[in-house]
């Protein structure tokens, strides 16, 4: 079998902010699951993402830690429009999340803006110009 891409994972420091932030990105999380020490959500088309706490991480990885430096990933969200993207960015950030790049009309053609993940993780914003 051709390996294909199943699963992206998550580490969340803290699994309710994180998985309010991704369910305001229009992700399908289940009700009550921020008590989860693991959480799933399969995204159209089938691609599943999954959030585990740093515990579930140490319980079978005791010398794992936390990326330093940076982003430990980068999610990137199409929307229907250049307006979404600069909509959504005013959402996200006047609800208390870090805004890390303004929207923009990148060189590459597109609206573009990140933002940080409860996590620190950028999480970027596009639509086609």
């Amino acid at each position: 079998m051709t390996p294909r891409l199943d699963l992206i994972g998550l580490v969340a420091h803290d699994m309710a902010a994180s998985l309010g932030f991704y369910r305001r990105l229009g992700l399908e999380i289940p009700d009550g699951a921020e008590s989860e020490a693991h959480v799933e959500a399969t995204l159209p088309g089938g691609l599943r993402v999954a959030w585990d706490t740093v515990e579930v991480m140490q319980s079978f990885d005791p010398g794992w830690t936390a990326p330093a430096g940076g982003a430990a990933f980068s999610l990137a969200f199409l929307v229907e429009s250049p307006a979404e993207v600069d909509s959504l960015y005013a959402e996200l950030t006047g609800a208390g999340y870090t805004g890390h790049l303004d929207p923009w009309d990148a060189f590459w053609g597109q609206r573009y803006a990140v933002v940080k993940d409860p996590d620190g993780n950028d999480v970027a914003l596009f639509a086609a110009l």
